[in-house]
């Protein structure tokens, strides 16, 4: 059975930093590409960053460069979301998700597993 657990999340101040693990089970990471999603309350899910199976390079949405980063350890089949200088619009369920195929996007419908999300507000 495929599962995906994300950890992670927390109540942090403005600028601060937070690393959210994602743990998958039931499927080798290496063959799989990977992302993190996020969705704030009354707004639509938005991809944040991918990883391309194996290490075949990741892409962060283009106005989280330079704060967010993807990583992934294939042998923990793990992969992990950094975020840095963390702002209010920040805040929401962060989701991680996994998918068949080398390329990785920031659209939801390729993505056909997914965990449960974990909260992360950013709040002075």
């Amino acid at each position: 059975q495929v599962q995906l657990v994300e950890s992670g999340g927390a109540s942090v101040q403005p600028g601060g930093s937070l690393k959210l693990s994602c743990v998958g089970s039931g499927f080798t990471l290496d063959y799989f590409s990977v992302a993190w999603f996020r969705q704030a309350p009354g707004k639509e899910r938005e991809g944040v960053a991918c990883s391309r199976l194996g290490t075949g390079g990741t892409t962060v949405a283009d106005s989280l460069k330079g704060r967010f980063t993807i990583s992934r350890d294939n042998l923990k089949n793990t992969f992990y979301l950094h975020m840095t200088n963390l702002k209010p619009e920040d805040t929401g369920v962060y989701y991680c998700a996994r998918k068949a195929g080398r390329d990785c996007g920031l659209y939801p419908p390729p993505y056909s597993n997914w965990g449960q999300g974990t909260q992360v507000t950013v709040s002075s």
